[in-house]
């Protein structure tokens, strides 16, 4: 077996979801070996959690500055390859930066940047230095999605015409209506958020997913914006009109104060043969529909799914495969680009998907500004 790719990482101590998630899935195929971090501003918190988690803390750096700098004098048979940046918004442009400058592969959180002009700087760096860069929409990992995707490239559902993706959570309902709460949040604070709350967070997801499942790229977008109080500055729900072609439309729905919503991500694509529809939380149904014949339920491990559906499917069919199998297949297919290996251009998203979202999300914010009209994208 090859040797482990060393992983950093960067954020993501003590309780945080994003944090466990990452560290899970990037063991999930025995890939790599976490070997530094600064997982906690305060250097003695991320001693002890490195302790905690039984990471040697010889290469717990105090900060940012310190890990890249001590990790570029060790050699290169040592020092790490890859670093996750699980941050807050606001650092991920300046780490991923100095990163990709110094020829270290990235594996970053979603937005990728605060702001469109420096996902394009980020861009010319990785093309510079010819880096991998994967951004985590950790939903296209799952196996019927990747299902979906290889089917509507065959032409199982023919020409699509209409797309309809929402993302419902209600988490933000105990904060957002607290005058004092809602302050004290980074999601509502522009600072270290950026300029979108709800659209940077899920909305870009479900961009990516429709971009993602039907290989077509949206074009131009409508949207219309809620902030429930005048002094809130951040939006926490969302409709956008989207365009993909003159006769290939759709919308996406997002919102942080769908009151009772988990984590309802669910996405419907229609085209002239058929239909496919698929729920984040029952992620092992993909749901094949037609004017002319029964509905069909395609589900995990079976030989009828696409190579690339497989390739990303650990257990035998009725084993569930959950959230953490879905970011390990994105942490697995960038293995395979660090050493140089064959993939399919679906096992990860790539800097492309990153500066598109991030295209998506200040479009979406202009659109709202100007009054809820039409803007192109790039």
């Amino acid at each position: 077996m090859a040797k482990k790719i060393r992983l950093g990482i960067l954020g993501g101590g003590g309780d945080s979801l994003i944090g466990i998630l990452h560290r899970v899935a990037s063991q999930i195929n025995d890939n790599y070996e976490i070997v530094g971090a600064v997982f906690n501003p305060n250097y003695e918190e991320s001693i002890a959690f490195a302790k905690e988690i039984d990471i040697p803390t010889n290469r717990i750096y105090k900060d940012f500055d310190t890990l890249v700098e001590e990790e570029l004098k060790l050699p290169k048979e040592e020092r790490i390859q890859v670093c996750s940046i699980l941050t807050p918004n606001f650092l991920h442009f300046p780490m991923a930066k100095k990163l990709l400058d110094n020829g270290f592969h990235v594996i970053c959180e979603k937005p990728m940047t605060t702001t469109y002009e420096e996902a394009k700087i980020l861009q010319a760096a990785q093309e510079k230095t010819n880096t991998i860069f994967a951004i985590t929409h950790t939903y296209t990992g799952y196996p019927m999605v990747r299902q979906m995707r290889e089917m509507i490239k065959a032409g199982a559902i023919g020409k699509v015409h209409k797309v309809d993706v929402r993302y419902y959570q209600g988490w933000i309902n105990s904060i957002i209506h607290d005058k004092e709460k809602r302050s004290t949040v980074w999601r509502l604070d522009p600072k270290k958020a950026g300029i979108s709350s709800c659209m940077a967070d899920i909305g870009v997801h479900a961009f990516n997913m429709v971009e993602f499942t039907t290989g077509l790229r949206i074009k131009s977008i409508l949207a219309d914006f809620n902030y429930l109080y005048d002094d809130n500055q951040m939006d926490v729900d969302g409709t956008v009109l989207i365009r993909m072609d003159s006769h290939v439309k759709g919308v996406v729905r997002a919102s942080q104060v769908a009151t009772g919503e988990e984590n309802g991500l669910a996405i419907a694509i229609y085209g002239d043969k058929g239909g496919l529809r698929w729920e984040q939380e029952n992620p092992n149904y993909l749901q094949v529909q037609s004017d002319t014949e029964p509905l069909q339920i395609f589900k995990p491990g079976h030989a009828y799914n696409s190579e690339l559906s497989l390739d990303g499917t650990k257990l035998p069919p009725g084993h569930p495969e959950g959230i953490f199998d879905a970011m390990a297949n994105i942490y697995k297919g960038v293995a395979r680009a660090i050493r140089g290996q064959e993939y399919n251009d679906g096992e990860f998203p790539t800097m492309l998907d990153a500066v598109r979202g991030m295209d998506f999300i200040e479009s979406t914010v202009e659109s709202n500004k100007k009054g809820n009209v039409w803007v192109e994208l790039d």
